[in-house]
């Protein structure tokens, strides 16, 4: 297939790529390089995709209509990986604009395009950040998430209603994917176990918010990368069994999915940063803080649809998760 995957030179973006095109896919990789966090470390991504001959890159914009159309119209895509966003929970607290630029703007050129040009099936990312004050655990794509607590959160909740409706107006399937705090080699700086690691390294105090009450679904990039895959395989189709009077928010009458994927296993923010030290073999000063606006307090993922559906769940455990994280972060800093 010929496949376009936006967010290319992102951590989740790369992995998704190198797993289609060591299948034998053509890729179209774009990304618009922004300097969000640390350009370099985007290059160096993009550097591990650019020796396939079954990949090409773009630099651009996916919020620019006329670049984005002008791609669309020459490649004509079977399947789309929207993966770029403007990514983070407490950055939205400073930057509004940037969410609804790329997040909101971005997915409905994007949309557009797949309609225009008859894709198959468009699968983009959504976030664990949807279910807001949510209190159940696990979180359950059939629960209803109407109530965000940032703005990141409602701009990939308003993701997942752009989704729908053109699923239900253009028979356009769209599967939306709800990541739970993903990590590994390559991952993205501004993230815990990234910010930690180099706090540990370079003898700085760890802010930990919630004064460290805090629990998180942490998913290894491996996982994320073959679930996403596996998705792209199974176009969404409409439920049968969808009822008007009684709608299920994870399925619909119209050819879209939701899925959660996460590790299944919430794990407390003090026994990461443990793993953290014993990986580094030095210890980590803490400063306890009170929990962040706009922060969840745990994360559990319920990925019982992804396991019926696909055959498939997040099985990699945190402390080889973490090992492999802090031997990559070693390796590329040179530490």
């Amino acid at each position: 297939m010929k496949i376009l995957v936006t967010g290319a030179a992102g951590f989740i973006g790369m992995h998704v790529a190198l797993r289609l095109l060591e299948r034998g896919d053509e890729v179209v990789g774009v990304d618009n390089l922004n300097d969000y966090y640390d350009v370099q470390l985007k290059q160096d991504r993009l550097a591990r995709l650019l020796p396939y001959a079954n990949f090409r890159f773009a630099k651009l914009d996916i919020a620019d209509i006329e670049s984005i159309g002008a791609l669309f119209a020459a490649e004509r895509f079977n399947r789309v990986v929207n993966l770029a966003a403007q990514a983070g929970v407490r950055y939205s607290l400073k930057n509004p604009h940037a969410y609804i630029r790329s997040n909101v703007v971005g997915l409905m050129n994007i949309l557009e395009m797949c309609r225009q040009y008859s894709v198959e099936h468009l699968v983009y990312a959504s976030s664990s950040s949807v279910y807001g004050a949510n209190a159940k655990v696990p979180f359950s794509i059939h629960d209803c998430v109407d109530h965000p607590i940032s703005l990141y959160a409602a701009t990939k909740k308003s993701n997942e209603l752009m989704a729908h409706s053109y699923s239900h107006l253009y028979g356009l399937p769209t599967t939306g994917l709800r990541f739970f705090t993903v990590y590994g080699p390559w991952g993205r700086p501004d993230m815990a176990m990234f910010t930690f690691t180099r706090a540990i390294i370079e003898r700085r105090a760890l802010d930990v918010f919630n004064y460290g009450a805090m629990k998180r679904d942490f998913t290894y990039i491996d996982d994320i990368a073959e679930g996403v895959v596996r998705v792209i395989d199974k176009a969404a189709v409409a439920n049968s069994k969808w009822c008007a009077e009684r709608p299920d928010p994870g399925t619909s009458c119209a050819p879209y999915k939701i899925y959660n994927i996460g590790n299944n296993r919430p794990v407390e923010l003090l026994r990461l940063i443990q793993l953290l030290e014993d990986n580094l073999a030095l210890q980590a000063e803490k400063h306890l803080q009170p929990l962040q606006p706009g922060d969840l307090q745990t994360t559990y993922a319920d990925v019982n649809d992804l396991k019926r559906d696909l055959d498939f769940e997040p099985l990699i455990p945190i402390e080889v998760g973490v090992k492999r994280f802090v031997e990559w972060y070693r390796s590329y800093y040179r530490v």
